[in-house]
């Protein structure tokens, strides 16, 4: 299919010759930047001054600069747009707020971004405060904000603006189902992507505008649907599903970019270890002659800005003796990475949901249930640090507990497998429980042989379950749970029992033992 797509794109620039009104834009994107300031391990985690030293590192936004000017360099008309969430993942998230990276995306000159659902983890106060920082547009179309005072008549639904003498039209695209995955409060309404975007469309092309990129954290697969439902948009720059599309890397999850008609979609990865690089040319009606690139790989050759560098160390001062801390030892490289965490059991799973049931064992709790999207990274062998369990766990939730009937738990598990096919971050991790998935079968219907205790669950008994607050809360769509019995959401950090969980076990072992299985 590559070889097909290049191909075409080849004939197209031969037969379309390059006339004197076509326009050429090379768009330098990012998206899932998550508080990643510091350089990142090749298990996007942290990675330490010797390894940096030695070129083992990847990212951080000292080479993001030195990145983003040599690309600029290139070309004579660019742009840098993110595809969301660069909050949250790191302590410099949880010390800092949006503070950070609204200096960072100044300093290195971003000309648009659209609204992650991270972006709403502390509620609209902290994005609002995010907003008033930053010199450029932040976009969200498929949203009412107009009943949230500190959003209202701030947050656009599009922009527009000009580069090399032509108008370029940008649109931003949240997550539909941002209230399960975030805090957005009640004020704050989520509507259908493909009619949002087209609306969009329509209006920017009313106003003459007709080279639109719509910036979506929406995820690779619904950026596709919108693509093939709407009329209008040249580019999808994406996030949300952290995909790398690339046309020489083996693990790419597709070209770069995908084409879906006349859309070329791109997305790359996460964690600053990219900078997408897509070419774009234009002719006098705004329709795509052609669209190539490469994400480029921000690894241990180029080189760190200095200023930057400086400036993060400064910014780090605060979290040192926090992050810094050996809280326990790991015999092994833990897995926790997204692509496997949210499709199976894993080694990190099992570690987070042995450590919330060990907690509270003794209050009568038998079950644990974690979504698979609180859990951000792998931990690599020896010493671990609390730095790194917070990278594992940034998000500061607390332990919960509650009495569900097994009719209830069914419903939970069921609402974790229901979007498989879109790895995402509700999939369950567990303890004291084990049970079968078979992906194949209707969503409601995939989940079978559930066992609790040795013993096949009794859908009318009542047993005792941990989790985190945000789950418990309906958080990922574990809305089932909101009604629980006997809930108390304010237990210990879970970040804090899982390092003390650790620090029990000695050299801990990471291991799986089949209690969740795929057909």
């Amino acid at each position: 299919m590559l070889s097909r797509i290049l191909t075409s794109t080849c004939a197209l620039a031969m037969t379309a010759g390059m006339a004197a009104a076509d326009y050429s834009l090379t768009i330098l994107h990012t998206n899932d930047f998550h508080a990643r300031f510091e350089p990142v391990s090749k298990y996007d985690s942290g990675c330490g001054s010797e390894d940096n030293a030695e070129g083992k590192c990847f990212g951080g936004s000292a080479r993001l600069v030195t990145a983003i000017n040599d690309a600029r360099a290139r070309t004579n008309n660019s742009i840098l747009v993110d595809g969301g969430d660069q909050f949250q993942g790191t302590l410099f998230y949880t010390y800092y707020k949006g503070k950070l990276a609204a200096e960072m995306m100044n300093k290195l000159g971003y000309d648009g971004m659209t609204v992650g659902n991270h972006e709403f983890d502390d509620g609209p106060e902290v994005l609002a405060g995010f907003m008033d920082a930053i010199n450029f547009p932040i976009l969200m179309s498929n949203a009412d904000v107009s009943g949230e005072p500190l959003l209202a008549g701030k947050l656009a639904k599009s922009t527009v603006i000009e580069r090399g003498g032509e108008k370029i039209g940008m649109i931003g695209l949240t997550p539909e189902d941002t209230d399960d995955l975030a805090s957005p409060g009640d004020n704050v309404t989520f509507s259908d992507p493909v009619v949002a975007v087209q609306g969009e469309v329509d209006k920017l092309t009313a106003m003459g505008v007709n080279k639109i990129i719509v910036l979506s954290h929406s995820s690779y697969l619904i950026d596709q649907q919108v693509a093939a439902n709407t009329t209008g948009v040249d580019v999808i720059v994406g996030g949300h599903s952290n995909t790398l599309l690339s046309n020489t890397n083996e693990r790419a999850s597709g070209p770069y970019p995908t084409m879906v008609g006349d859309t070329a979609i791109v997305q790359a990865y996460a964690y600053g270890k990219y900078l997408g690089e897509l070419n774009v040319t234009f002719n006098d009606a705004g329709e795509i002659i052609t669209a190539v690139g490469e994400p480029i790989s921000i690894d241990g050759t180029v080189t760190e800005d200095a200023e930057t560098v400086a400036r993060i160390a400064e910014m780090a001062i605060p979290l040192e003796e926090i992050r810094t801390k050996v809280v326990a030892s790991s015999a092994a490289v833990i897995e926790g990475d997204r692509s496997v965490c949210r499709v199976m059991e894993c080694e990190m799973g099992n570690l987070v949901a042995d450590a919330m049931l060990d907690r509270v064992a003794n209050q009568g709790v038998v079950i644990a249930i974690a979504n698979s999207g609180g859990v951000r990274a792998s931990i690599d062998a020896g010493d671990v640090t609390m730095g790194e369990v917070y990278t594992v766990l940034p998000f500061q939730n607390t332990l919960s507990t509650f009495e569900a009937s097994g009719e209830m738990l069914m419903a939970a598990l069921e609402n974790g497998v229901s979007q498989y096919e879109e790895v995402a971050g509700r999939f369950p991790q567990v303890a004291g429980m084990t049970f079968t998935v078979d992906p194949a079968a209707e969503v409601g219907a995939r989940v079978s042989d559930v066992m609790i205790g040795g013993a096949a669950i009794d859908l009318a008994a009542t047993y005792g379950v941990v989790s985190n607050n945000y789950v418990r809360g309906g958080g990922d769509g574990y809305k089932m749970f909101r009604d629980a019995a006997n809930a108390y959401d304010f237990g210990p950090d879970l970040a804090e029992v899982m390092a003390d969980y650790m620090a029990a076990q000695g050299d801990y072992a990471p291991y799986t033992d089949g209690r969740i299985t795929i057909k």
